[in-house]
């Protein structure tokens, strides 16, 4: 934002603070109305588009300086194209929130249903009936909270492992709790992969018969033909007790399951220790997160059978379909 131009110095004195604050907040980029409304006229608007000062990015939407135009501008830059009630939403939010890790190559709102917009290119719009429920309060950019922003995301997954994968990473990142969460999706009547996602954000719920580990039993355990594992089953070393998630006593085999809470540290701790103490006991220990179960569970199972073998087990693994990828 080099042009003078941006600093508004053929503005009336009064007006030159408010621009200046502007431009910054909205990373240099300002609507036909806002540019009017602080003092520019409209000649003076087509005259620094005609000279190069400034550049339309949309209809009315302008880039009031020469430089390149950041992530956040171009997304300031669909939100003014909009209109009044847009929010960014999906990607666009989760990059806010930090909840996606790098620029999208598109920008994506949502607007109140019934809002049209006119179509532009690397502009995605989205309309919903319950907007305000779903707009995140008090924030300079308006953009839908973060339990929602999940769910958005959720919603455009194929694959299991991709929705427990937003899950995993916004609870795991301190972004949200699966408690939030809970609320979030009890207020959807629809949402695809709606059993997956009740099922894992159970998972907050500790204890033998959690959603987590009856999906292990079932889509790992049971349709590969592996043994049946004992759950819950204390393990006592040096004067210690631990809970062993899921065990195969016979062949030595601890299989540990990662919900979807964020561990802090002295949690992390007690996993390590955990695991150490059970090599004292003789056993291996395999770790595996919602991703592994829900997501991979052919090739979860492939993993455990073939340490299962290699600690005495003489049975092999059974296919549960034509695509299955657990066997050898």
């Amino acid at each position: 934002m080099a042009s003078r131009h941006t600093l508004g110095v053929e503005l009336a004195a009064g007006a030159r603070e408010a621009w200046a604050a502007l431009v910054v907040e909205q990373d240099g980029v300002v609507s036909r109305q806002q540019a009017l409304g602080v003092g520019w006229t409209t000649g003076q608007i087509e005259t620094h588009c005609r000279r190069g000062r400034w550049r339309r990015l949309h209809p009315g939407v302008y880039a009031a300086f020469t430089g390149e135009v950041t992530w956040r501008g171009r997304l300031w830059a669909g939100l003014l194209h909009a209109g009044a009630g847009a929010v960014a939403s999906h990607r666009s939010a989760g990059r806010l929130q930090r909840l996606v890790d790098t620029d999208p190559d598109v920008v994506e709102l949502l607007v109140p249903w019934g809002h049209r917009v006119t179509a532009q290119p690397g502009l995605v719009v989205r309309s919903s009936r319950h907007l305000s429920a779903r707009r995140q309060p008090a924030r300079s950019l308006p953009q839908t909270r973060v339990e929602e922003t999940v769910l958005d995301l959720v919603e455009l997954c194929m694959r299991d492992d991709d929705v427990v994968g937003w899950l995993t990473r916004a609870c795991q990142r301190g972004l949200t709790t699966p408690t939030r969460l809970q609320s979030a999706l009890a207020g959807r009547q629809r949402l695809r992969h709606r059993p997956l996602v009740r099922d894992a954000l159970a998972d907050v719920v500790s204890g033998v018969a959690s959603p987590l580990e009856s999906r292990y039993h079932r889509d790992v355990e049971r349709s590969h033909g592996l043994p049946r594992a004992s759950r819950g089953e204390r393990v006592t070393v040096e004067g210690r007790h631990w809970y062993a998630d899921v065990r195969y006593r016979a062949y030595r085999l601890r299989v540990e399951l990662e919900g979807l809470r964020w561990h802090a540290g002295e949690d992390r701790w007690r996993d390590a220790a955990r695991d150490n103490a059970a090599v004292l006991s003789g056993d291996v220990v395999l770790r595996y997160d919602w991703r592994a179960v829900a997501g991979a569970p052919c090739a979860t199972a492939r993993q455990v059978a073939g340490v299962l073998r290699t600690r005495g087990w003489p049975g092999a693994v059974r296919t549960c379909g034509p695509a299955c990828a657990a066997s050898d």
